[in-house]
């Protein structure tokens, strides 16, 4: 398999660096086109604040463009525009990611930035303040989103109030208020430095080329205070089946998100959840339950399954959006079909369409420097090797229907699950 004529990234030909610092940067030439892409991430992200401070992160990495000690606001962003640049930073659970753009030869110009900006922010009053007004006038308008709150309710019931992931990374409309540039300041001086920082770089550069721009930008960066990862708290499964609906008045849709705790990408059984996932909810016309709930009963507007994995035991979900006469009935059929795949093997078509599919759609995600980049730091972040995408399809084909069959019956339990729905008074 290859990409541009030339081999899949791997071992052979992504470069791999790790700075005195221990900044890890990891390049892939690439010089079919004339520019470059940057992709990254920090240990700065929502893990590390407070509930009471819900939202710190976001904030934090959302203003470290808005003003440095050396370019303020409109400096930052003409010095981009100057040349054709983007650079984008904003923090999640678990890390805080950059993403960039711009021709190759202003990689130096690009790096200056984006180590300006994550170094020195100074956090200017009235830019917080815009930025905060912003945050709380995204929050109203998710409040009146029924998929939102759905989305909200179901998170905040299947993961209890000591986890993290019972949070919104983005704050809420209590919280985000009493965020302080003192708070934001505080966050940046503890948890920003080298210490777990992922830098890819793909395009038209040479690998040692670019490893020096980072170690000229970066290569000196210390932070003594960057505490270790903390750890996730101990999950139990779901026992029982717990409903909780969320009124708004006078809207014409419900929606529903039910689900359970799903496996981490660390799980050995990750590969073989993807895949059934991608059977029940995904593949075609979204999966058997898009078939079955939207298309043959007519019951949903949208219904799909998704596998999160991320760091720590994700959800798996399964989310539809239907007429508010009509929520009762989405959910059986939709548990008819987790009941059946959980106590059914898969047929060979369905096996064998999905593996295709799998296989088939990699080359699409590296067609794209953009797509190369995130697929690398991808590997770098969960530890994967830098031969995952040399041996993906060796290992997509390898799995067998019982493997299937055992992954989904390890997470979903059709008796036991969250479902909450948003929508009219009644439900």
């Amino acid at each position: 398999m290859s990409i541009n004529g030339t081999s899949l990234p791997g071992p052979d030909n992504i470069t791999r660096v790790v700075l005195d610092n221990g900044i890890v940067v990891l390049v892939y030439e690439n010089f079919v086109a004339q520019s470059v892409v940057i992709n990254g991430s920090l240990e700065a992200g929502s893990l590390y604040e407070t509930p009471e401070k819900s939202g710190l992160a976001s904030m934090t990495a959302s203003a470290l463009m808005r003003g440095t000690k050396n370019r303020d606001f409109d400096a930052v962003h003409s010095s981009l525009e100057d040349i054709g640049a983007d650079l984008d930073v904003g923090a999640g659970t678990h890390s805080t990611g950059f993403s960039g753009k711009a021709l190759a030869e202003d990689l130096p110009v690009l790096i200056d930035i984006l180590s300006d900006a994550l170094r020195y922010p100074v956090f200017p009053a009235a830019q917080v303040e815009r930025l905060r007004g912003e945050t709380l006038t995204g929050l109203q308008y998710r409040q009146q989103d029924t998929r939102y709150r759905a989305s909200r309710a179901f998170r905040e019931n299947l993961y209890p109030a000591n986890h993290p992931y019972h949070y919104s990374t983005r704050g809420t409309l209590e919280t985000v208020p009493g965020i302080t540039i003192s708070d934001m300041i505080a966050f940046h001086q503890k948890h920003y430095g080298p210490t777990g920082f992922i830098i890819t770089i793909v395009g038209a550069v040479k690998a040692q080329d670019a490893v020096e721009i980072v170690r000229a930008k970066l290569g000196d960066w210390q932070n003594p205070q960057q505490p270790p990862v903390p750890a996730l708290p101990e999950l139990a499964p779901v026992e029982e089946t717990r409903r909780i609906s969320v009124n708004m008045p006078a809207k014409s849709q419900s929606d529903i998100v039910m689900g359970v705790l799903g496996p981490s990408r660390y799980a050995e059984d990750y590969r073989a959840a993807t895949l059934v996932n991608s059977i029940l909810g995904q593949f075609g016309m979204m999966g058997r339950i898009g078939d079955e709930v939207r298309e043959k009963q007519g019951l949903a507007y949208y219904a799909y399954s998704g596998l999160e994995g991320g760091h720590g035991p994700g959800a798996w979900s399964v989310s539809a959006g239907v007429n508010p006469a009509n929520v009762q009935k989405a959910i059986d059929s939709i548990v008819k079909e987790i009941e059946r795949i959980t106590t059914e093997i898969v047929s060979d078509e369905d096996l064998s369409d999905n593996k295709s599919y799998f296989t088939g759609h990699l080359p699409l995600q590296l067609e794209s420097n953009e797509g190369i980049a995130s697929s690398i730091h991808h590997m770098e972040s969960f530890q994967l090797g830098l031969d995952n995408l040399i041996t993906f399809r060796d290992k997509i084909n390898a799995l067998t229907k019982e493997d299937l069959l055992k992954a989904i019956q390890r997470y979903w339990n059709p008796e036991a699950f969250v479902v909450a729905v948003a929508g009219p008074e009644g439900q």
